[in-house]
C-alpha cells in the first residue's frame, strides 16, 4: 500500500506533500510546510506551461531529503512526454528545493514555469476543525528574486520568505513565473530557499544560522549513520523485520526532536499532527528503545524533570510534581487561547516518569542520573497520592479537562467514546481507568527500589512497598469482574465497575499488578476473537456497543499498544502468546513499507489481505517506531530485571533465527543485574557468569 503523501522532516521543520511534490490541500487536509506547530506553506505548486506534474517515482533519500521524478500533464502523456521534471527537496534550515526541467527533444524549447505560493499560518491543531476568525493581518512583500508572506498579530509575527536563484519573469502575491529556454536535450533549473521566520509574542526572534546548506546536509547524514551504527546490529533471514528495524531506527532519528531550547532530544509523537513532545509518548518511546538507544531515555528524563509542575495553575492544569503532557508554540498557545504553552492534562505521565527512571538504571547502570533526579522522582510519587487521588480512596483518578474543546480523557485513550460501558454508556467524572492503577503500582515498587539502593532511605522504601502491596490487593478485589474473567476498564466514584472489554487489560500485565492466577484469563481474552484481529489486538472488543473498526480508540489496532501487551505477556510467562502478538504486528509492517503507522483499522484478518490504513493516522509515529524494537526485544526474551518470569527467546518458525549483536553484552553487566547475557547464533540469550559480555 503506497502512501499517497510524502513527508520529510528535520527537527521542528517538516513538509507533507502529494507524491508529485505539490502542496495543495483540501480543507482540513494536513499538507504543508510546518515549523513550531504552524503551517508556513499552505500552497506550493509547480506547473509547466500550465500543466500540473504527474509523479513517475519518488526517492526518499534521507528522512530530511527526497527527490521527485515527474512529467508535465496527465498520466496518458507518459509514453510521448518530451519533457520531465526533477524536484530535489530537503528540510534543512527551512526548506530547500531545486527544480530541474529537462528537454528530451533535439529542438530548442521555451517553457513557462510557474510556482504558486500561499501561507495561511494555521495552527496545526486547527486542521480539520471548523475555521475560526483570525485576528491578525496578512501581508506580502516583493523583493529582488524574493516573495515574503507575513502574518502579524501584535508582536506575534510569522513570515515565509521564498528566494530563488534564477531571475523570474515576474513575481506577484501568489507566486513566481519563469520563462525557460531549453537547448536541445538541455535543462533549466532554479533553486528555491524557503525561510520560516518567527518572532514570538514577546518580540524575541526564533531563528537558525550557521553552516552552509551543503555542510549541514553532510553533517546530518553523518549523524544518521552514527545513530544507526550505535544501535545493536540485527541479523535475520526474515526480510520484513530487517526492513522494519532499519526504518524504525531512521524514523526515531528523525523524530528525536531537539526542541526550541536545544537542551537535549525528546522523541516527537508523530507527523503530521503531533511534531511535539507528549509526556506519555516520550516516556513509552524511551522505554521501548532503552536497550537500543538509551540516550533517548536520558534526555527524556532530564527534560521532563526540568518542566515538572511546581505550582497550582488551573489554566494549565499544573500541580506540584506533575509531569507535563504537551508543549506547543503556536498562535493559540502564545495568546493563551489554548493552554498548550506547558499543558499538564494527563494522569499517566507522572507515574510513568518514575517507571522510566528505574528502568533506565536497570538497563544502563547509570546510578548518577537516578540520584540527580531523586527530588523529581519523589515529587512525582507524592503527586500520585496528594493530587492524583481525587476521591481519597487510594486510586489514581482524573477529572474532565477544564478546557471544553480538549480530549475528555487524560489517559492514553483520550477520545470521548473510548472509556465506556459494554452497552456504550459513558461513566461519570472523575474516572479511574484500570491501567492508571497499574502504572501507580509499578511506580511505587520502582520508587521503593531506588530509595533503598540509591537514595539511602530504607524507611521511605518500606512505606512505598506497603502502599504498592495494599494497592495491588485492593485493585484485584475492586476491579476484577469474576463473571467476565477480566478487569473492569474503569471505576466510578460510587465503586461501580465500567465493564467494557478493552486492550487496557494488557497494560495491567505489563505493570505487574495482576494476580498470577488471573493472568491466563487475560491472555485468553487478548488473543480471543473479540480482541485479536489477526493483525494485532484491538483497542475495544467486538460486540461492545461502541466498537468500530475505524474508530480511533474503539476498535483500531495500535502497534504501541500491542508492544506493551506482548511485553506484559512475557512478564507472566506467556512467551508463545507474546510471540503471536509480535508476529501479527510485524506481518503488518511490509504493507506500510516497514513504517508502522500510529494505528490501523481493526477489521478481522480473514476479511482483508492486508491491514487497512486508518485515514488520519500519524506516520511516522514515535511509539510505533519504538514498537518494532520492543517487539524484537520481547521475541528474544531480553529483560533487565528479575520480575520477568520468562527470559528465553521464543521466535515463531515463520521468522526463523534472529541474532541481535551487542545488546546484552553492552548493557547487561553483572554488577547491575546479577548476570549478563549475550545472544548466540540461535537468537537465545545465554548466561555469561563473569559479566564480560
Amino acid at each position: 500500500m503506497e502512501d499517497e503523501r510524502t513527508t520529510i522532516l528535520e527537527g521542528l521543520t517538516f513538509i507533507v506533500s502529494a507524491r508529485n511534490g505539490d502542496v495543495d490541500p483540501a480543507p482540513g487536509e494536513p499538507d504543508g510546510l510546518y515549523f513550531l506547530d504552524t503551517r508556513f506553506l499552505s500552497r506550493w505548486v509547480v506547473t509547466v506551461d500550465g500543466n500540473r506534474l504527474t509523479p513517475l517515482s519518488v526517492d526518499d533519500l534521507q528522512y530530511f531529503e527526497a527527490r521527485f521524478f515527474l512529467v508535465p500533464g496527465e498520466p496518458r502523456h507518459y509514453v510521448s512526454s518530451t519533457q520531465s521534471v526533477i524536484r530535489h527537496r530537503s528540510t534543512v534550515a527551512g526548506m530547500d528545493e531545486e527544480v530541474t526541467v529537462l528537454n528530451h527533444t533535439d529542438q530548442p524549447v521555451e517553457a513557462t514555469i510557474r510556482l504558486e505560493v500561499a501561507s495561511d499560518f494555521l495552527d496545526v491543531n486547527r486542521l480539520g476543525n471548523p475555521p475560526v476568525p483570525r485576528e491578525g493581518e496578512f501581508r506580502h512583500a516583493i523583493g529582488d528574486r524574493q516573495l515574503q508572506l507575513e502574518y502579524l498579530r501584535g508582536r506575534f509575527r510569522r513570515a515565509t520568505i521564498v528566494r530563488t536563484s534564477t531571475e523570474p519573469a515576474g513575481i506577484d502575491s501568489g507566486g513566481m513565473t519563469f520563462t525557460a529556454r531549453l537547448a536541445p536535450h538541455g535543462a533549466w533549473n532554479t533553486r528555491f530557499q524557503v525561510t520560516t521566520d518567527i518572532r514570538a509574542s514577546s518580540g524575541a526572534e526564533v531563528t537558525g544560522a550557521g553552516r552552509s546548506l551543503r555542510e549541514m546536509k553532510e553533517g546530518m547524514r553523518d549523524e544518521l549513520d552514527a545513530w544507526i551504527a550505535a544501535a545493536p546490529r540485527l541479523e535475520t533471514g526474515y526480510g520484513p523485520l530487517v526492513t522494519a528495524y532499519r526504518r524504525s531506527l531512521i524514523d526515531l532519528a528523525a523524530l528525536a526532536n531537539p526542541g526550541i531550547t536545544g537542551r537535549g532530544k525528546l522523541p516527537a509523537a508523530g507527523l503530521p499532527y503531533l511534531n511535539i513532545a507528549i509526556g506519555r509518548q516520550c516516556i513509552f518511546t524511551s522505554l521501548q528503545t532503552l536497550p537500543f538507544l538509551p540516550g533517548l531515555a536520558a534526555d527524556t528524563l532530564r527534560l521532563l524533570a526540568t518542566d515538572q509542575g511546581a505550582k497550582l495553575d488551573d489554566h494549565r492544569e499544573e500541580e506540584p510534581g506533575k509531569i507535563i503532557h504537551l508543549l506547543r508554540f503556536n498562535e493559540g498557545a502564545a495568546f493563551e487561547e489554548r493552554p498548550y504553552l506547558y499543558y499538564y492534562a494527563s494522569a499517566d505521565a507522572t507515574p510513568l516518569f518514575v517507571v522510566l527512571l528505574d528502568e533506565y538504571e536497570r538497563w544502563t547502570g547509570d546510578v548518577g542520573l537516578v540520584r540527580t533526579l531523586e527530588k523529581e522522582a519523589r515529587r512525582a510519587l507524592d503527586w500520585i497520592d496528594e493530587w492524583g487521588d481525587l476521591v481519597g480512596d487510594g486510586y489514581l483518578w482524573y477529572q474532565r479537562p477544564r478546557w471544553p474543546d480538549e480530549p475528555p480523557n487524560q489517559c492514553w485513550k483520550e477520545s470521548e467514546p473510548a472509556i465506556c460501558y459494554a452497552d456504550g454508556r459513558r461513566p461519570g467524572w472523575p474516572r479511574a481507568t484500570c491501567e492508571l492503577q497499574g502504572y501507580a503500582y509499578d511506580a511505587k515498587r520502582r520508587g521503593a527500589r531506588m530509595a533503598r539502593l540509591f537514595w539511602d532511605d530504607p524507611a521511605y522504601a518500606h512505606r512505598l512497598e506497603e502502599q504498592a502491596a495494599d494497592l495491588r490487593d485492593r485493585f484485584n478485589r475492586d476491579y476484577w469482574l469474576a463473571d467476565r474473567g477480566y478487569y473492569a476498564l474503569a471505576r466510578e466514584v460510587d465503586g461501580t465497575p465500567v465493564d467494557a472489554l478493552t486492550s487496557n487489560i494488557g497494560h495491567l500485565l505489563w505493570s505487574g499488578i495482576v494476580d498470577a492466577d488471573r493472568a491466563p484469563a487475560l491472555v485468553e481474552h487478548l488473543l480471543g476473537s473479540r480482541l485479536f484481529s489477526g493483525w494485532g489486538v484491538r483497542t475495544l472488543a467486538t460486540g461492545e456497543a461502541n466498537h468500530n473498526p475505524v474508530g480511533y480508540h474503539i476498535g483500531t489496532v495500535w502497534p504501541y499498544d500491542n508492544s506493551v501487551i506482548a511485553e506484559g505477556m512475557r512478564r507472566y510467562g506467556f512467551a508463545a502468546e507474546a510471540s503471536t502478538i509480535a508476529q501479527s504486528i510485524l506481518d503488518a509492517a511490509p504493507y506500510f513499507q516497514g513504517r508502522l503507522p500510529e494505528a490501523f483499522t481493526g477489521y478481522d484478518r480473514a476479511l482483508t489481505t492486508y491491514p487497512v490504513r486508518y485515514p488520519t493516522a500519524n506516520s511516522p509515529q514515535g511509539w510505533s517506531a519504538g514498537a518494532v524494537l520492543s517487539l524484537l526485544r520481547t521475541l528474544l526474551g531480553l529483560a533487565p530485571h528479575p520480575d520477568h518470569l520468562e527470559s528465553r527467546a521464543l521466535i515463531p518458525p515463520e521468522i526463523g533465527e534472529i541474532t541481535l549483536f551487542d545488546v546484552c553484552g553492552r548493557w547487561g553487566s553483572a554488577d547491575v543485574f546479577g548476570r549478563a547475557r549475550k545472544p548466540d547464533t540461535t537468537g537465545r540469550c545465554s548466561t555469561d557468569p563473569d559479566g564480560s559480555g
